[in-house]
């Protein structure tokens, strides 16, 4: 009569009872009734989705009228729901980079952040964060070359997917992806979907916790059928990489040793020639700036990337050239100067 509350829920200990905490009831209830995010309504209204019709149109896909009923993005009292709320151009959702300079989060590097935009774009541009910590060395023998990278990228980029098409939005917690010096640790909120178990989540039986994001993820060609993204990562590692929480998942990548003792010897060779500038930038070169610019960066970012300090020189000297060869373009051109400006690929 007391309702869900401690004064009136209670857990048997041996012959006794006690009161159930506020967590408790909460995590209980959170098991028996599954929070859709087609039936939140979104905290905002003003919802537009031109980035995401632009992913659909790049892959052929027909963009009608009725778009956001069509994705069920829209609830029956004709309001936006949190599916909406997320694959809008702009929402409060960000999803972070963090990366450290060890093994723990003593001392961190950088901290960047993805989102406020399309859930589709942010994931993107997670994976191209990722894909360019993931680190690869090459070794050309007499018959062909070989490349390997710190980690394996095509299940580095499952997981990736899986964190955030799975993570449990409804509690406004995003997933988190965090570079360290010996793995990358990718953790998602909300744990196991509740119908599933752990032998199940091995054996990749599919149970989507946000079955309208799989669907836009499979249309856009981020996803394909339902559980190959579980049997491509399991066939390159084994279930020690997993780590079940009570509500998170963590996924550990530790690196390659012998890729991670290549890149070290390498970079001390580097180092040791340079003499006294220990200098650790890298060969600047268009094709490479150009590739990394697929998607939105910073000056910062970019110069980051080759090892620069000097963003100002990096840009008098690389950047300014492709923006008057119109093969760079900034994303607040009425703003050059603007903190927030970004490049990408014209």
């Amino acid at each position: 009569k007391k309702g869900m509350c401690p004064a009136g829920c209670y857990i048997r200990i041996g012959s006794s009872k006690e009161q159930m905490t506020t967590e408790m009831i909460d995590n209980l209830y959170a098991k028996r009734v599954r929070n859709s995010l087609n039936k939140i309504e979104s905290p905002r209204q003003d919802l537009t989705f031109k980035q995401l019709k632009i992913y659909y149109e790049g892959q052929g896909n027909t963009v009608t009228n009725n778009f956001e009923r069509n994705l069920e993005l829209v609830m029956e009292n004709g309001k936006y729901n949190y599916n909406g709320y997320l694959l809008a151009d702009e929402n409060g959702t960000s999803i972070k980079v963090a990366r450290y300079a060890g093994t723990n989060k003593v001392d961190l590097l950088e901290n960047y952040e993805f989102g406020y935009c399309s859930l589709i774009k942010a994931t993107q541009s997670v994976i191209d964060k990722m894909t360019v910590e993931n680190k690869r060395y090459a070794k050309i023998t007499s018959k062909t070359r070989i490349e390997k990278t710190l980690v394996d990228s095509k299940a580095l980029k499952e997981v990736i997917i899986n964190a955030i098409v799975h993570n449990d939005y409804s509690s406004g917690i995003p997933p988190v992806f965090e570079i360290f010096s010996d793995r990358f640790t990718i953790t998602s909120y909300g744990g196991l979907p509740q119908e599933i178990t752990q032998e199940d989540f091995f054996n990749a039986v599919s149970a989507p916790r946000n079955k309208e994001l799989m669907r836009v993820f499979k249309d856009v060609d981020l996803v394909e059928q339902l559980g190959s993204g579980m049997e491509r990562i399991m066939s390159v590692y084994d279930k020690s990489i997993f780590e079940f929480l009570p509500n998170f998942l963590r996924i550990n990548f530790y690196f390659d040793k012998k890729v991670l003792a290549y890149l070290d010897t390498d970079k001390q060779e580097k180092s040791s020639k340079l003499g006294s500038k220990k200098s650790s930038k890298l060969e600047v070169s268009e094709s490479e700036i150009l590739k990394i610019c697929k998607t939105e960066k910073s000056l910062k970012e970019i110069a980051g990337y080759f090892g620069y300090k000097d963003v100002y020189k990096f840009k008098n000297n690389y950047i300014n050239t492709l923006l008057e060869q119109e093969k760079l373009t900034m994303t607040i051109p009425e703003k050059p100067k603007s903190k927030n400006q970004k490049y990408i690929v014209k």
